[in-house]
């Protein structure tokens, strides 16, 4: 979504059809079909420039077909004015699209409230976001699916938590990127993994933290009693795995030789493919590696776009931060909770809009894990300390700067639960369990305009810092 061309690309598409619908015969479409169009083509529009406003800041908002491409060449406008435009856009859309979307592949109502919903939380627009989240919920089209891994299954495109997904089909307009998830000996890439900071953010089976008294968190074995939606999120050392050539093995990014001798190609240091962290994502790969194609660039999976967990965090969140309802935002994070098999909230420990704004931000950033969201939310979440106060910091810069680590250890194959089977060496040296030194600048509040866009636009100015 931030790519800074591929937006402008999308919107002079819009454009096109703005200007050019009118000339289409009735005896071709009629005036309804028309105006459902019409508010697709508006609303991904919206969409596009809230993207630009939300990762670039100011933007060029393009709202006409440039007949040369001098015409394009525009300044940037103040990013409240983008986002403005955007919401008008989103709006409109929302006012005169259909409810339900005429096939599979047109976006309709309960599409462009969530935009607006997630643009306006974004945004800190808490009223906003709350009341568009409130419309999707109230269009009673959507529902939790009581399997958390099926929406993210070929099978499972067809999932009522489903609200919005990235159509594809395949070798017509075939999804690429199977390949970025796989670890290097089942020839992927590891292009996207998750940390050891996320994984820690599970609680354990019993609803404790794991630095919390008596949680009986065990270092050594760290995957062992955990949350259980853990293992539906995260693929770690230690679980059963069929590998791309359909043989069951047990996933092992820990140990550098393998049972038998043979070198363990995803170990860290194997390949540049094989995954850093030790880890990979669970969801579009866990446990049915057999959907995709033989190439891994072929395929017809749908990546989700919006789904209706992310409609109830919103409106979970806005409830919190409008100190509206604390009791029926920890009530939508039961739902959530319940459905991936762990125990509902702990009230007691939630007894004030600080925990429970502690609590929310947890389960978003467990639930969504490896969506996209993460990036989004700690570079607009305020940082509070613990009375409460905000610092005058977003959590950004907090818990961006600093090392990376990874797990060292061994597995233990005569273990038969898979969840303790991953032994972990707690003094191994730094160097061996660094993955990389992180830092975050304020620049990076925002993200720099290509140099080929500056050159092509002399009127351009660079966001600040870079």
């Amino acid at each position: 979504a931030p790519n800074y061309w591929r937006q402008y690309e999308t919107i002079r598409r819009c454009n096109f059809v703005i200007e050019n619908i009118d000339l289409v015969p009735a005896s071709a479409m009629t005036e309804t079909e028309k105006n459902d169009f019409l508010a697709q083509v508006r609303a991904i529009r919206g969409y596009s420039h809230a993207y630009l406003a939300t990762w670039y800041g100011d933007a060029v908002i393009m709202d006409f077909v440039p007949a040369t491409a001098d015409d394009a060449k525009l300044p940037r406008e103040p990013e409240a004015k983008v986002k403005e435009h955007a919401m008008n856009d989103l709006m409109w859309s929302a006012e005169h699209i259909a409810e339900k979307p005429a096939e599979k592949g047109r976006i309709a109502k309960g599409t462009v409230l969530s935009m607006i919903a997630r643009f306006n939380l974004l945004w800190g627009n808490y009223s906003e976001a709350l009341d568009a989240a409130n419309k999707v919920i109230a269009l009673n089209q959507y529902e939790l699916d009581p399997d958390f891994l099926n929406m993210f299954s070929m099978s499972g495109q067809n999932s009522k938590e489903i609200i919005c997904t990235y159509e594809h089909v395949q070798t017509t307009y075939a999804y690429g990127d199977v390949i970025r998830f796989y670890n290097n000996s089942d020839g992927g890439w590891a292009s996207f993994v998750p940390t050891q900071n996320m994984v820690d953010m599970f609680e354990m089976a019993d609803g404790k933290l794991i630095d919390e008294a008596g949680s009986g968190y065990d270092p050594v074995h760290p995957f062992y009693n955990r949350d259980p939606r853990l293992k539906n999120t995260v693929i770690y050392s230690g679980l059963d795995w069929i590998g791309r050539n359909g043989v069951s093995r047990i996933f092992n990014t820990l140990d550098k030789t393998l049972p038998g001798g043979s070198s363990n190609k995803d170990y860290y240091t194997a390949a540049d493919n094989a995954s850093h962290t030790g880890m990979l994502w669970a969801k579009y790969l866990y446990p049915n590696q057999g959907q995709y194609s033989t190439s891994m660039n072929d395929d017809a999976l749908c990546p989700i776009i919006f789904r209706y967990a992310e409609i109830l965090l919103t409106k979970a969140e806005c409830l919190v931060e409008l100190n509206q309802d604390l009791q029926e935002a920890m009530n939508i994070i039961d739902r959530l909770r319940l459905r991936g098999g762990h125990i509902a909230v702990d009230r007691s420990k939630y007894d004030t809009q600080a925990k429970v704004r502690e609590l929310v931000r947890r389960e978003r950033t467990i639930e969504l894990a490896g969506e996209g969201f993460r990036f989004e939310d700690i570079v607009r979440w305020d940082e509070y300390d613990k009375s409460g106060a905000k610092t005058g910091k977003k959590v950004a810069e907090t818990v961006m700067p600093g090392d990376l680590y990874r797990l060292c250890g061994t597995v233990d194959y005569d273990e038969p639960d898979p969840d303790r089977r991953a032994v972990i060496d707690v003094n191994a040296p730094r160097e061996d369990r660094l993955v990389e030194v992180r830092y975050f600048d304020k620049k990076q509040f925002h993200l720099p305009i290509l140099q080929a866009e500056m050159d092509a636009n002399p009127q351009l100015v660079q966001n600040d810092g870079y």
